[in-house]
């Protein structure tokens, strides 16, 4: 009996697999525990990888890269399989943000798309990602572009609702990949309207409302996801950058606490550790911060974001030699453009001006090999322009994503930037009350929104706003920390009484109550060049803007 059992457990997988719907689809990770002892095995790793993204976590990448070659291998003969397109786009999608190669997003859209084009091979499981029977209707008989479709019955010309779930999701996942916020609300609402229940339309709903600046929608997408799935790594992740956004620092680093505590794998544990890194680094705690990136690599080798925030705290605490390697070693496996600008303005900030030169140029090739292949880079290339080239360009580029509904905190940060590197003072202050107003505490943003008012000869609130840069993280930016100092001391102390133009709530900090970036209790010492001096402002005088827009 046993022996029969076995083999009708695995005969059950191979098909599952051979479908392509895997954890998802066929009873969820229940399907893929070992029982020892009766001669059954352990799961492979696609088969890992396929129970990783049932649970909405992720999943290792020698695993990951399993599944996408089991699928492309069994697709060479049947390519009619919709639903194996569905699952080897998604996993297109994973592999090419985990490795920073944007090339496999053109290939995720391919496989995406086919997958919504035919019906699925092979029997799906019982029901999908939100419950609903494979075999029910969708309702609308329409499909994720608007076309009508012989309904979701399973029949010859129609998909299978889990199908259609994992192609509409990956189709959103995809978009936010690509910074392409707008699109991938289309697709997760299309999702979300046609199986109100399938709980992975929120995640990528929670990513692109975050992108397109409306936290409040992305709170409440997150209402509707611990509905449908409290306690899983999916509700975690995203309620730690929800919360974050909110400025509940306490709540964020709870959940990511939580997430640590519940990781069903090393690579799970990992993103979680590494959100908690983040967390301190952004308290201004780069020595916290650099526990948790250990322990994220020591959970998972692999994992190049925690090497970059590694490299971050160690510079912060002097060690800049080991900074300049950690960068380095995280740029070689996850080539992003916003690494490089890190490690150019490290380099710039200890005047090895050649070596910020190439890694500014290094920059400007990646952002231009990921817009060949779809991705937006704007953000990125607009804050490296408006330090380190024309913020005139930067102000145009960034008017673009504004107009494109890309109204996040960071765009509108970056939008004020680069209106008063550009001259026009008082319109950038109008965005720069936009990215410190919704909650996160982000000492760039108030250390920009300062610097701002100063140039404005608002006095109070720019050393309100500069001092509270400094207190929430002393060590935001190697670059221009030292410049907020600067900034602070010519700035004096306040009149007796409290100044009398402070926006708000609150009184005035003494520049003495500031924390400033110290060497480590360690007793290491700097590496490299010392820093040069700086001005007291990085940005050119302000000129009035003749006619600024209204913000919308």
């Amino acid at each position: 009996m046993n022996a029969m059992k076995t083999e009708q457990v695995r005969q059950v997988r191979r098909a599952a697999l051979a479908a392509g719907v895997g954890a998802a689809l066929v009873g969820g990770v229940l399907l893929f525990v070992p029982d020892r002892g009766d001669g059954s095995r352990t799961p492979t790793p696609q088969e890992r990888a396929l129970a990783a993204v049932s649970a909405g976590a992720p999943a290792s990448l020698p695993d990951l890269d399993a599944l996408i070659q089991d699928r492309e291998k069994w697709l060479r003969t049947h390519p009619e399989d919709s639903t194996a397109w569905a699952v080897l786009g998604a996993a297109y999608v994973e592999r090419g943000e985990r490795r920073g190669d944007t090339a496999y997003y053109s290939k995720a859209d391919e496989a995406l798309r086919r997958s919504l084009k035919g019906p699925p091979v092979g029997a799906a499981g019982p029901e999908d990602h939100g419950g609903r029977d494979a075999g029910a209707a969708d309702g609308d008989g329409t499909d994720g572009d608007g076309g009508t479709e012989g309904g979701d019955d399973g029949k010859q010309g129609g998909l299978g609702a889990p199908t259609r779930t994992q192609a509409l999701a990956g189709l959103a996942s995809l978009a936010n990949a690509r910074h392409d916020f707008t699109t991938a609300k289309k697709w997760g609402e299309t999702l979300r309207a046609r199986q109100p229940k399938a709980w992975a339309a929120y995640p990528v709903l929670i990513d692109a409302y975050t992108g397109l600046g409306d936290y409040a929608a992305a709170g409440r997408a997150l209402d509707k996801l611990k509905e449908l799935r409290p306690g899983t790594p999916a509700v975690l992740e995203r309620a730690v950058s929800v919360y974050r956004d909110r400025g509940w620092r306490e709540d964020a680093e709870a959940k990511a606490d939580e997430a640590v505590a519940h990781a069903a794998s090393p690579t799970a544990k990992a993103e979680a550790l590494y959100a908690l890194g983040e967390l301190a680094w952004e308290r201004g705690e780069p020595t916290e911060a650099m526990g948790h990136y250990d322990a994220a690599l020591a959970t998972a080798r692999d994992h190049p974001a925690a090497l970059a925030g590694r490299a971050r705290a160690l510079a912060a605490l002097s060690r800049t030699d080991e900074a300049y390697r950690d960068y380095q070693a995280a740029l070689a496996k996850l080539p992003r453009p916003e690494y490089a600008l890190e490690l150019g303005e490290l380099y710039d900030a200890n005047g090895l001006d050649g070596d910020a030169r190439t890694q500014y140029a290094t920059l400007r090739a990646r952002a231009a090999r990921a817009q060949g292949h779809g991705v937006n880079e704007e953000l990125v290339l607009a804050r490296f322009e408006a330090d380190h080239g024309s913020p005139t360009a930067a102000v145009a580029r960034l008017r673009a994503e504004w107009a494109r509904h890309h109204r996040s905190m960071e765009v509108a940060d970056a939008l004020g930037w680069a209106l008063y590197r550009a001259g026009h003072g008082q319109e950038a202050l109008k965005y720069a009350k936009k990215a410190t107003g919704q909650g996160r505490r982000s000492a760039l943003f108030l250390y920009h929104r300062g610097e701002i008012e100063r140039s404005l000869e608002m006095y109070g609130p720019a050393r309100r706003h500069v001092g509270e840069a400094l207190r929430v993280n002393p060590y935001f930016s190697p670059l221009l920390a030292p410049r907020a100092l600067a900034a602070l001391e010519s700035l004096g102390e306040p009149e007796e009484g409290g100044p009398r133009d402070v926006e708000g709530a609150g009184t005035t900090p003494q520049p003495a109550e500031v924390a400033r970036p110290t060497k480590p209790a360690t007793g290491a010492t700097p590496s490299g060049s010392p820093a040069p001096a700086v001005p007291s402002s990085p940005g050119p005088s302000p000129v009035p803007s003749s006619s600024p827009p209204a913000v919308s």
